[in-house]
């Protein structure tokens, strides 16, 4: 993540996560099933395009996952793609979950 959103909180809104960054917002559908949170869509507002806002919000989420003793269900292909990239996360994503060998 880069520096600059490393102060940024993640809100835990409704049924999003979500960081602001000056009035613009990168956020993540989710839902909560007991220990499961299965991400679902990600989106930065145009204003943060290519400013690394989405990545900031991903790795922020799941810190949140697992500092929560969560399990994830990366449903949406962005939070699928970066766990590809990143394996060292694959160690919270729900065991169950259909693609797990996939990553």
């Amino acid at each position: 993540m880069k520096p600059e959103f490393e102060n940024i909180p993640l809100v835990k809104a409704g049924t999003r996560f979500e960081i602001e960054i000056d009035g613009h917002f990168a956020f993540i559908d989710y839902r909560e099933m007991g220990h499961q949170i299965a991400l679902v869509h990600t989106e930065a507002d145009p204003e943060l395009a290519g400013t690394g806002a989405a990545v900031a919000v991903v790795e922020k989420t799941l810190a949140y996952i697992e500092e929560n003793e969560k399990k994830l269900l990366p449903f949406c292909p962005y939070v699928f793609a970066y766990i590809k990239k990143h394996p060292e996360w694959k160690r919270i994503v729900d065991e169950k979950f259909e693609g797990y060998d996939k990553l």
